[in-house]
Formats: structure tokens, sequence, C-alpha cells
């Protein structure tokens, strides 16, 4: 009961920041340029690009996956993992492509169900982190709901620090554990 009221807040919240940035077409792209840091001592001195891919090479794996001739997937996307800034959770433009694609492709295939696993990089306490994770998951699942993907598709799971994908204690490893990898 508490989770269902849980997602409808989410959802709710989701809608509005949606409904805003509608409204504002010129700013659909998060601001990368500074991080807003909540509840932390060190700052994000990262650029724009995640894990040293341009926002087009992010992208450029997904557009390839669209039958132009139907409009419709011709296979399961081949980017699942979408990248965040430093203790954030908002959802970028090129996070943003990537998730259509999947939507896409799970609105086609209502029988396949994804586990959606949110990530953060060690810095931060553990608890910390795994809010954050799922924070991650949760915004994920919810542009994807929007999308048109059913919410008996998706499953969330946060893992926090628990499972960095680079175990280096720089800002490019921070970068590739703050993530959100989409398995099906």
């Amino acid at each position: 009961m508490l989770k269902n009221q849980r997602r409808l807040l989410i959802l709710a919240f989701v809608t509005g920041f949606a409904l805003i940035g509608c409204a504002q077409k010129p700013d659909l792209q998060e601001d990368t340029s500074s991080s807003d840091v909540v509840g932390s001592d060190t700052a994000d001195t990262t650029d724009t690009t995640r894990s040293g891919l341009s926002d087009q090479d992010i992208g450029s794996g997904v557009a390839s996956d669209m039958d132009s001739t139907t409009g419709a997937d011709s296979a399961m996307p081949s980017e699942n993992v979408v990248y965040f800034d430093f203790d954030s959770s908002n959802i970028g433009q090129e996070t943003r492509d990537i998730l259509s694609a999947h939507a896409a492709y799970l609105a086609a295939n209502p029988g396949i169900k994804i586990r959606v696993e949110g990530h953060a990089d060690e810095r931060g306490t553990r608890e910390y982190n795994m809010a954050l994770g799922e924070r991650r998951a949760n915004a994920v699942t919810e542009v994807l709901t929007l999308m048109g993907v059913g919410s008996q598709q998706t499953e969330v799971i946060s893992y926090g620090e628990e499972k960095p994908v680079a175990l280096g204690h720089d800002e490019y490893s921070y970068q590739l554990n703050r993530r959100v990898e989409l398995i099906y």
C-alpha cells in the first residue's frame, strides 16, 4: 500500500517536471556545467561527457535499432547503461533518447520484463548511496512508464556503491559508477 502511494507521488512529481520541461523547450537538456551538491563536501569537476563518450556517441547506438519503414524496433536496444551527474538523479536529454528506444521496444513486447538497477559512486555513506541508486532507478522507471511501458514490466533495485564497474578512486571511475543499468 505504502509502495503504491510512493509510486503515485513519484509519478505525479515526474509528470509535473515533464510539464514544466515542455513549457521551457530550450532547457530540456540538463545543465551539466555545474552540479547541485546536496549533503556533500566534495564538488564535481567533470566535463559534460559521460565515461569519455560524447552525447552523440551515447545516443548513436540507439538510432540504428529503429526500423525506418515501420517505426518499430527491430531488436533490443544496444545501449543498456545510462549515466548521471554527481549526486543527481536528473534525467538528461541523452538519457531520454536512450530510454525512448527501450520504451518503444518494451511497449512492442509487453511480455518482456526489465530490471532497472541503480548505482552510485563510493562517495557518501552506504545508506545515502543506496537511496541515491534507488532514486536514479525510480527516475528511469518513471520516464519509461510515461513513455508507455507497463509498470508490471519493470523491477527496481538499488545496489548503491556495492557493485562498482570501475574500482579506481578517481573522477573517471566515479563517472562510470554513477549509472543505471537496464537488464533484460
